[in-house]
Order: structure tokens, then sequence, then C-alpha cells
């Protein structure tokens, strides 16, 4: 593989970080630089203070909000954390673009119109899945964990094949699996973001973008500060 040559932030640095990283998103997506080009660590703290970080897949960066939105079981570890602790961290790396985002910020659940379509979206079977998988909690085996899959695929009147994303009822017609309400969205919203280019004999490019969050009324949405940025030394 040949090597990018370094590259550095703009200079000026940007007004606004998340549409720089809304386009590092979407370039890594346009190379396919990974089989999951949206893969992030999320890292969410427990009621003990105790610190635990998974792989999730950012959906989208919306902008000019300024939320990642990312689709879970609410009542897994990570949903559980964040019902008790409503801040979160995520980091995306791209290692052969040489690029990194960190973000930190609120998170609050999706509206439940967000939480819909984007469920509807998904393949038949990662529906099902939804209602099969009680997600952190444990299972005695595989076998069992396929066979509470078969159970939720008879129930909504498929038939589990290999290969096959939309099993069809009896009579042929397309079977609708609606969303469980354990599973759907979040919005982190972005207090800080860091911008990463890695550089020459380590010496990489850092900036940090700061802004103040405030809950505004309906519980969703903050009021947001215009951001502050500082380069940062590697």
């Amino acid at each position: 593989m040949t090597r990018l040559p370094f590259q550095t932030l703009p200079n000026p640095l940007p007004h606004d970080p998340l549409q720089t990283a809304a386009h590092w998103l979407r370039q890594a997506y346009d190379e396919q630089v990974s089989p999951n080009p949206n893969a992030m660590a999320l890292a969410t703290v427990g009621a003990d203070g105790q610190p635990s970080v998974r792989i999730v897949l950012c959906k989208d960066i919306i902008l000019p909000a300024g939320y990642l939105l990312f689709f879970t079981n609410y009542t897994s570890r990570k949903g559980a954390e964040l019902d008790q602790h409503r801040r979160a961290s995520v980091v995306l790396h791209w290692d052969t673009l040489h690029r990194q985002v960190r973000i930190e910020g609120f998170v609050v659940r999706s509206p439940a119109s967000e939480s819909d379509d984007y469920y509807a979206s998904r393949p038949w079977l990662s529906r099902v899945g939804a209602w099969a998988s009680q997600q952190s909690q444990p299972v005695a085996s595989r076998h069992a964990m396929m066979d509470a899959l078969k159970t939720q695929v008879s129930r909504f009147g498929g038939e589990l094949h290999a290969g096959d994303g939309h099993p069809v009822g009896t009579a042929g017609e397309r079977i609708d699996v609606p969303r469980p309400p354990h599973w759907g969205g979040y919005r982190l919203w972005a207090e800080t973001v860091e911008l990463w280019v890695e550089g020459e004999y380590r010496i990489h490019d850092r900036a940090r973008w700061t802004r103040r969050l405030t809950p505004i009324t309906d519980g969703e949405h903050f009021h947001a500060t215009p951001w502050h940025v500082a380069r940062l030394q590697p």
C-alpha cells in the first residue's frame, strides 16, 4: 500500500469542527478504507465509576445542530450506563487516512420517529434479531441464542433460511416487524471535538474545539455557544 503524504489541519482552523469530521467520514466511505468506515469506539461510565468501551456504528453526523447518531438496545450495558450518566465519548480513527476524531458530550435518546425510520431500513433478520437478543444478558449457549432467533422469526410468520434477508409468510406477503420498545437511537451532542492528523516523526497536528451546551425545555435539543478552538501540542 502506498503511503499517503503527511497532511496538516487547515490554517486558520475551521470554525465548525463537525463539518470537517463529516467530510472525513464521507471520504472514508467513498474510499472504503475499511469494511465499516463508520465504526467508532463509544465510552460510557457506570454508576460505580467504572468506564467501559465498545464499537458502535456512527450512522450520521447532523449539521448544523452538531450531534452524532447511533442505535442500540436500550437495555444493554451501554444503555443502562447512559441512563445513569448521560455523557459519553467517542473516537473515529481512520488509519489509512492518518486521521482521528474525538468527540465528548451529552447523550439523549432519539425521537421515536427517528428510531422508527432507521429501524425500518434494516434488513428483515436484523429487525427480528432486535427482538430476539436481550443484549448484554447471559445466554446458555450459541445454540440457545439461535433458538431465540428462530422463535422470533416464527412469531412474525417467517422461516429462517441461510442468506434470506427477507423471509415471507405462508401467503407470500412481505412481513413487517415493528420496532421493539427497548431498541432505538441516541444523539451524542458534541460539546468537545478534537481533530487529529498524523504527522511526520510523531509531530501530529491536533486541535480542540469546545462549546457550552444548555438543555432546552423539550429535553432533546440544546442551546449551544459558539465554538472556541485551540491548537494542541502532539
